[in-house]
C-alpha cells in the first residue's frame, strides 16, 4: 500500500508531500527547512529516494537542493526550466520507479509558469493521486501572472489546457494534491475546501466548466497583488538555495534595541496585537508571529535590510526564523525575548496607541469630530465596499505612501485587525496619532457607518 503524508505551510498557504511506500519515498514541492521532512520520513521508516520539484516557485525558497544532497536522493526538477545547478532533468511521461509497484509519472502542465510540471502517482499500473503544485487547485488554478507580464493571457490558456489535460486522462476517483491554494497569493483565486479530487474539480473548477476565453477573460480581471518579495524567490531558486541556519539569533538588549533603530533597521515585535497596543518599543513594527508573518513582513520590509524580532517566548522567535527563512529572510540581526519593559532604555516608558470597534468609529463620526479614516485592504477588497470618506491605500504600500496619509488622528481598519495591527504600528513609528480599528470589516455597516460600493446595499 502506498501513503501521501501533507506537510501544512498555513503561514504561506502551501502544503508539501512525502508519498512512498514500505522503503522508498519522493518529497514533492518541499520547504527550505528541509529538518520536519527527513523527521516525516524517519517516523514512516522510509527512504527518501527522490525530491521532485513542480516548477521553480514564485512564493518561496525550496529546501529541495538541500534536502536531496543531504539525504543522497536524485533531485527530479522540470528539464525547461533553467536552473545553474546539478539535478535529473524531467520530461513529460518520464516515469521514476519510487518503491516496488509504485510510479511517479511527470506530466507536462505549463500556466502557472512555461515549466510547470505535474506528477501522476501510480499504484500498479493504476492513478491514485496527481500531485498538481501551481497547475490545478481546489476550485481554482495557480495564477500566470507571476513570471513576465508579457506571458500572462498565452500562461492563463496554457492553464486551461493543462487543466483539461489532467481532467481528460485520469479518473474521478483520483485525488488531486496541489502545493497552492490554501491561502497563498499564488492561487488565482481562494475556494473553500481542504481535500478534493478529478471528479471534484471536474464539476466545481472554472477551467473546467468555462470554455477558455470566458475563462481566461475572468481569471485575468480577478487577478489580486503581487506581494513584492516574489520577485527575489524565482531567481533564488534557480541559482541554488542556500542551507538555513536556524540557531537561535544573538540576544539584543535595550541599548542594542535602541542603537538599530537609530540605524534605521527593522525592529518587529511578534506579539500578538493587542499586547503591541498597551505596549512597544517606540519605532518598532507590529507582525503577529501567529499571523501571515512571513508573507506581509517580507512584502513590506525593503529587502535586505537587518531585522531583530522582539517576542514574548524563545518559542516564538523559533517558529519565526522558520517562516522567514522559507522567504529568503535567513538571519535576524538579533532577538530579544520578554516584554516592552525590558526592551527600553532605563528611564524611558513603552508606546502604546488605542484600539477600537467600528462602533466607537461611528460615535465619534456622530460626535462630528473629524478624524482620518484609513483603509488598508487591497484594491480587491476595497472594490466590495468601503467606508465613506476613507482614505484608501494598502498596507503593502504604505510604508512608501506615509506623506499622503492628511493630517489628524487616523482610523486605521482592514478586513478584520491584522492588517490594520501592521498599519498602525508603522504610523505610530512616525509619531501619528492612531487607532487601530480591531474589528471585522462586516461589523462597520452595523454599526451605522455609511458604506460605499456594493456592501452599502447588501
Amino acid at each position: 500500500m502506498f501513503f501521501v503524508d501533507t506537510l501544512e505551510f498555513e503561514g504561506l498557504g502551501n502544503r508539501s508531500y512525502l508519498a512512498g511506500g514500505p522503503d522508498a519515498a519522493v518529497v514533492v514541492d518541499p520547504p527550505r527547512d528541509i529538518d520536519q521532512v527527513i523527521a516525516a520520513a524517519a517516523r514512516r521508516g522510509v527512504r527518501i529516494a527522490y525530491v521532485a520539484e513542480t516548477h521553480l516557485h514564485n512564493d518561496y525558497i525550496s529546501g529541495g537542493l538541500e534536502l536531496a544532497r543531504t539525504t543522497g536522493a536524485r533531485y527530479l526538477v522540470p528539464s525547461e526550466a533553467s536552473v545553474s545547478f546539478e539535478r535529473t532533468p524531467v520530461a513529460d511521461g518520464d516515469s521514476i520507479a519510487v518503491d516496488e509497484g509504485l510510479l511517479l509519472r511527470a506530466m507536462v502542465t505549463p500556466g502557472h509558469t512555461p515549466h510547470h510540471t505535474s506528477y501522476v502517482l501510480e499504484e500498479d499500473g493504476r492513478p491514485v493521486a496527481a500531485f498538481t503544485g501551481g497547475s490545478l487547485l481546489i476550485g481554482s488554478v495557480g495564477r500566470p501572472d507571476l513570471v513576465e507580464p508579457r506571458l500572462t493571457e498565452r500562461l492563463a490558456r496554457a492553464q486551461h489546457a493543462s487543466a483539461h489535460r489532467l481532467a481528460d486522462t485520469l479518473d474521478d476517483d483520483v485525488r488531486v494534491l496541489p502545493t497552492h491554494g490554501f491561502g497563498s497569493f499564488c492561487s488565482s483565486s481562494q475556494a473553500e475546501g481542504v481535500t478534493t479530487t478529478i471528479g471534484v474539480e471536474r464539476k466545481n473548477n472554472d477551467a473546467l466548466t468555462m470554455d477558455a476565453d470566458t475563462f481566461v477573460a475572468e481569471m485575468l480581471a480577478g487577478l489580486d497583488d503581487v506581494p513584492a518579495y516574489y520577485a527575489h524567490m524565482g531567481p533564488a531558486n534557480a541559482s541554488g538555495p542556500a542551507p538555513v541556519d536556524l540557531t537561535p539569533p544573538r540576544a539584543a538588549d535595550a541599548e542594542e534595541i535602541s542603537s538599530r533603530l537609530a540605524a534605521g533597521e527593522w525592529v518587529v515585535d511578534l506579539r500578538n496585537r493587542v499586547a503591541f497596543a498597551e505596549g512597544h518599543v517606540a519605532g518598532s513594527f507590529n507582525f503577529e508571529g501567529e499571523g501571515k508573518l512571513a508573507t506581509y513582513l517580507a512584502w513590506l520590509i525593503p529587502w535586505g535590510k537587518p531585522v531583530t524580532l522582539l517576542a514574548s517566548t524563545p518559542e516564538q522567535i523559533t517558529a519565526a526564523q522558520r517562516e522567514l527563512v522559507r522567504v529568503g529572510i535567513d538571519r535576524p540581526a538579533a532577538a530579544a525575548v520578554g516584554d516592552a519593559h525590558a526592551w527600553v532604555r532605563e528611564g524611558e516608558r513603552p508606546a502604546s496607541f488605542p484600539r477600537a470597534r467600528f462602533v466607537d468609529l461611528a460615535e465619534v463620526r456622530g460626535r462630528g469630530e473629524q478624524v482620518v479614516v484609513l483603509d488598508v485592504r487591497r484594491d480587491s477588497e476595497r472594490a466590495d465596499g468601503y467606508v465613506e470618506g476613507s482614505v484608501h491605500i494598502p498596507v503593502h504600500e504604505l510604508h512608501g505612501r506615509l506623506s499622503e496619509v492628511p493630517a489628524g488622528r487616523v482610523w486605521v481598519h482592514c478586513a478584520g485587525g491584522m492588517r490594520a495591527a501592521i498599519a498602525a504600528s508603522l504610523l505610530d513609528a512616525t509619531g501619528r496619532d492612531v487607532v487601530a480599528v480591531d474589528d471585522a470589516f462586516t461589523a462597520a455597516g452595523e454599526a451605522g457607518l455609511t458604506l460605499t460600493g456594493p456592501r452599502a446595499t447588501s
